[in-house]
């Protein structure tokens, strides 16, 4: 009764706008000819509220705006243009206005940018190698080379952290706190992201992942799972994850963040350069309110074996936000590296573009 009272009472008035429209043109009067774009503004909004856009239900739609704008901003205004007669105060705007802006993704238009790797390990990657405010300037002018590039996208830079790290039977290491939250009270100060990556080990992939819940407090913090590592023989077989546990595992994120009263999105990261690491991946949902999947290739090699795995990737287009992982020659011997690196010019020039983009 409610709803077709609104519906009615909508129609009406655009019964009223347009009568009174066609009084304004047989009347040639000036001003009122120059009230005529608000009444046509006036009208669009009507056709708004008795036409919803059904498009944020379609699950076909492209990245923009559909994948990035929540369910949850679109339900809310479409219901506060709904009610018949009604002008919101300055305190209801402003309110809407701060949730909305905690809902709308930063990946509308800015690519985040990383360094990946361990603080205290010189072997996993180029954070082990700098201080915490070296790499900061590191990555600005990396960060620089890709903004000019970028067709007008900004970039937000993040470090990467491997926040659980499997050791020999699948057993983990845990990052010490208080260096972990070093590089989390910088990044607050400094505007830097940071991702917490869990190699899960032996280990039940969601205990793993509510391990790294705490840390969802501070508002710059991500979370990442790495399926290569879920093994109980690490080096000798390649892990998993399901599409059952990657969506409980979103769905836990959200509930947490909505129990806890902790504001805006969070990302999680998943990596692949194998078709085992995901399995039944075709039912992995991205349609979460507040949790943005980012599907990352992890693969090592010349930019043309890089250039097929990202392909292999891309075409889960279930998981549209797509990521990208490099690697440097830090003159490790045994490990490998990408060679040679590819350029921001090549990594953009990816289908789909990375939204993600990390350096090893």
């Amino acid at each position: 009764m409610v709803i077709n009272h609104a519906k009615n009472s909508c129609i009406e008035d655009k019964s009223f706008l347009y009568r009174n429209l066609i009084y304004m043109l047989s009347k040639k009067n000036l001003f009122r000819c120059l009230i005529i774009p608000v009444f046509l503004c006036l009208i669009t909004q009507v056709n708004a509220v008795t036409n919803p856009d059904i498009e944020i239900f379609n699950k076909s739609a492209p990245v923009f705006p559909h994948m990035l704008f929540t369910d949850t901003v679109n339900n809310w205004r479409r219901s506060e243009n709904s009610r018949p007669y009604w002008v919101n105060t300055e305190d209801e705007i402003e309110i809407f206005n701060k949730m909305t802006s905690y809902q709308v993704s930063l990946l509308l238009n800015y690519d985040v940018l990383a360094y990946y790797g361990h603080p205290a390990s010189r072997n996993m990657g180029i954070l082990g190698r700098h201080s915490v405010e070296e790499l900061d300037r590191m990555l600005t002018t990396l960060a620089d080379e890709y903004e000019a590039v970028s067709g007008g996208r900004k970039i937000q830079k993040a470090f990467y952290l491997i926040f659980g790290t499997v050791w020999p039977a699948g057993e983990i290491g845990i990052i010490n706190h208080n260096l972990l939250m070093r590089y989390i009270e910088y990044g607050m100060q400094n505007d830097i992201l940071i991702f917490i990556d869990h190699q899960i080990g032996r280990y039940d992939p969601i205990d793993s992942l509510r391990r790294m819940f705490p840390y969802l407090h501070y508002p710059n913090v991500h979370l990442a799972l790495d399926p290569e590592w879920r093994t109980a023989r690490p080096m000798e077989e390649l892990g998993h994850l399901t599409a059952a546990e990657l969506n409980l595992a979103q769905q836990l994120i959200e509930n947490y963040l909505i129990e806890n009263n902790l504001p805006g999105e969070r990302m999680l990261v998943i990596h692949q350069f194998n078709s085992v690491m995901i399995r039944n991946r075709q039912d992995v949902r991205t349609n979460f309110d507040r949790v943005r999947f980012i599907h990352c290739m992890d693969g090592i090699g010349t930019p043309n074996m890089k250039r097929n795995t990202y392909a292999f990737n891309a075409q889960a287009l279930n998981m549209p936000l797509k990521s990208f992982k490099l690697f440097y020659n830090l003159g490790i011997p045994g490990a490998g590296f990408d060679n040679p690196l590819m350029t921001p010019q090549e990594v953009y020039a990816l289908n789909p573009r990375p939204f993600v983009i990390m350096y090893q």
